[in-house]
């Protein structure tokens, strides 16, 4: 046996570690990019503290989340945006819940929600759908790439490429949303947008999911900067191209 060549992946064991219900809630919890304490995971996916921790423990050993202590308390995050990245593609290939959906689901987060650290739902995909029709950026596979026109806008709205650049990481991922089926702005890039509209006052987490709540600020700023616009069925992006 050649010892140098590597083993392949042990998908049955990801995918037990993922197969639980309470489990999926769980990572589904933490997409929201904040770390969460065992007891509000465990109230997420409706089981008992004792139960919620035996499942923690297992999302730890199989890599998918990390825990921090703070003071009495440990909280739980996701391991790192590689497995939010991964859970969200599962979503777009899983088929309709036959269940009621966990708590933390429903029509606000297809609207507008953070998915780990950016933005997603129909808020993220407008946005990444306004910035190719104005020439902000342009597809390049799985990636996105900035413009020269684009660079100048970004760094109109405050945005440090840069820095953003410098980051070991994407800078500009094509992230397929679970609810549109098509693709929004992740990687760092994603994360500066995401942080620049929270900071100003833009969009705000909700307290009890993942859904971001778009302000009157923002609905405003959103326009005038991007030209979306929103109905019932949530946000849209202008339909000409060259449109901001």
């Amino acid at each position: 046996m050649n010892r140098n060549v590597p083993a392949d992946p042990d998908l049955p064991a990801l995918a037990a570690a993922v197969a639980a219900p309470s489990r999926a809630a769980m990572l589904q919890a933490l997409m929201g990019g904040l770390a969460l304490p065992a007891s509000e995971l465990a109230w997420r996916a409706g089981v008992a503290a004792a139960t919620a921790s035996e499942h923690l423990s297992k999302l730890e050993s199989a890599g998918l989340v990390r825990a921090r202590a703070q003071g009495r308390h440990r909280y739980y995050e996701l391991a790192d945006a590689r497995v939010a990245r991964a859970v969200e593609l599962l979503s777009t290939l899983a088929p309709p819940a036959a269940v009621p959906a966990p708590r933390g689901c429903g029509e606000a987060l297809r609207k507008a929600r953070f998915c780990y650290d950016h933005l997603a739902g129909t808020l993220g995909v407008a946005l990444a759908d306004s910035l190719l029709r104005s020439g902000a950026i342009k597809e390049d596979g799985d990636d996105f790439l900035v413009t020269p026109s684009g660079a100048k806008r970004f760094a109109a709205l405050g945005l440090d490429l840069e820095s953003a650049r410098s980051h070991r990481r994407h800078f500009a991922r094509r992230c397929l949303d679970w609810s549109e089926r098509r693709p929004h702005v992740a990687g760092a890039l994603g994360t500066a947008l995401a942080t620049l509209m929270e900071d100003s006052g833009w969009v705000a987490r909700a307290k009890d999911d993942r859904s971001a709540r778009v302000t009157p600020k923002g609905l405003r700023a959103l326009q005038d900067e991007f030209g979306l616009s929103v109905d019932d069925s949530g946000f849209r992006a202008p339909t000409k191209r060259g449109a901001r």
